[in-house]
């Protein structure tokens, strides 16, 4: 009973102590390299936004594989990121984008990078996984298109070529749900800059007129 008592305490404060952590208004930035010959390298947490000086950015050597980074934040600071190897070093490493918000994000940098353990980052996860397989598909789309055009089939490259456009489509409409899913923070942020309802264009004659962003329509204002 006496042991199972101790086992009991060291669970409770081993869960306390990871709830303050989570809690402490820092983000804990753990992350492996993939690849021994990445060993003594140094890999850089950088703002998408802002300066990209010494103040701003953190860097360190990557040691047994590892790396980690810390930062503080409150609601009205936290940002995304980008964590890149050197650039003398990164050829065949994936750049990988997190978002910097309180709690413990598990980062893996290799061919395909991937990180997760926060609400927005694993959030921002599936969005990468999605938007990859969308470049792809989609890709696989335009090159049908033109094979089709290179031979002459106009009426069924003109199908092929609706289908993805309905396909695009919806991966941006799926994109601007999750932001608004998000309701706020630098995710919400960044997918709607990224993927605007609407655009401005400045007109010949020095008007500005706003178009849709998915059918490059004008919208009468």
């Amino acid at each position: 009973m006496k042991k199972i008592l101790l086992c009991f305490m060291a669970v409770v404060a081993a869960t306390m102590f990871y709830s303050c952590q989570m809690n402490d208004g820092k983000c804990y930035v753990e992350g492996v390299v993939k690849g021994e010959q990445y060993e003594g390298k140094r890999i850089f947490l950088v703002p998408i936004n802002g300066p990209k000086t010494a103040e701003y950015v953190d860097s360190m050597e990557i040691t047994n594989g590892k790396f980690h980074f810390t930062k503080d934040f409150t609601k009205d600071t936290m940002q995304m990121y980008q964590i890149l190897v050197d650039y003398h070093y990164r050829m065949g490493l994936q750049p990988l984008l997190i978002v910097g918000e309180p709690g413990h994000v598990h980062v893996t940098i290799d061919s395909i990078s991937s990180a997760g353990g926060t609400r927005q980052n694993d959030s921002l996860q599936a969005w990468k996984e999605a938007t990859e397989k969308h470049g792809q598909e989609y890709a696989t789309y335009n090159r049908t298109v033109g094979m089709l055009r290179g031979r002459g089939m106009m009426e069924q490259a003109a199908k092929i070529e609706q289908e993805g456009r309905e396909y695009h489509l919806s991966y941006k409409r799926y994109s601007r749900q999750l932001a608004e899913n998000m309701k706020e923070g630098a995710l919400h942020d960044f997918l709607k800059e990224i993927f605007p309802l609407t655009y401005k264009r400045k007109m010949p004659d020095g008007t500005i007129k706003t178009f849709d962003a998915d059918t490059n329509e004008e919208i009468a204002e």
